[in-house]
């Protein structure tokens, strides 16, 4: 379970989050909306350890994983997705080579192709940028701004892989502009004026 309990942040005179509450369970995906700027993308980082609150508390359990997609993914450039992607698993000797495939494989992207990712469009680092945040059964997801330069068809597919993870009984917490149809959220809330609250 991972619970937030009135994160403030600010960044010198502006004060970003004013108060930021939130309670995910097992399970659950959760939608939080914003305009740019709300803070979304600061309250991942501080769940992550990017930043440092302010005030306020995240508590998750021993045996919780993170894993992040936060703001423009960084990756080695000029090695392949495959290259990249073990990697990373490889920092915490948690790489599966036929998961990692097969969530490639999954976003018609193929774990084979040696092209640098500096050649990559956009929805192709996006998606490679969502993988790496699940691939190592990690049980807390944050995604932010997941779909962004992702076609019609690779939405569906993202839409699927959520799904999954919430089988699977993950807790995934999306920030984003899209409301995406095939996505059934356990929570829709909104980021306005620093405080979460209820769409």
């Amino acid at each position: 379970m991972l619970k937030i309990t009135d994160l403030k942040k600010s960044f010198g005179r502006k004060e970003v989050l004013q108060g930021v509450s939130l309670t995910a369970e097992p399970g659950e995906l959760i939608h939080i909306s914003g305009i740019n700027g709300s803070g979304k993308s600061t309250i991942f980082k501080i769940i992550t350890g990017l930043l440092k609150a302010d005030s306020g508390e995240v508590i998750s359990g021993n045996e919780d994983i993170v894993g992040a997609l936060i703001e423009n993914p960084g990756f080695l450039e000029y090695e392949s997705a495959m290259t990249n992607l073990r990697f990373l698993g490889d920092l915490k000797h948690r790489f599966d080579e036929e998961k990692t495939k097969d969530l490639l494989q999954h976003f018609d992207l193929d774990p084979d192709d040696t092209q640098a990712i500096a050649k990559y469009s956009v929805g192709m680092r996006q998606k490679v940028g969502i993988i790496q945040a699940v691939m190592e059964d990690q049980n807390i997801i944050l995604l932010d701004e997941p779909t962004r330069g992702i076609d019609q068809e690779s939405i569906k597919q993202f839409a699927v892989l959520l799904n999954n993870l919430k089988r699977e009984n993950k807790t995934v917490i999306v920030a984003s502009h899209d409301q995406i149809d095939e996505i059934n959220y356990d929570q829709r809330l909104q980021l306005i004026n620093g405080t979460l609250s209820d769409e």
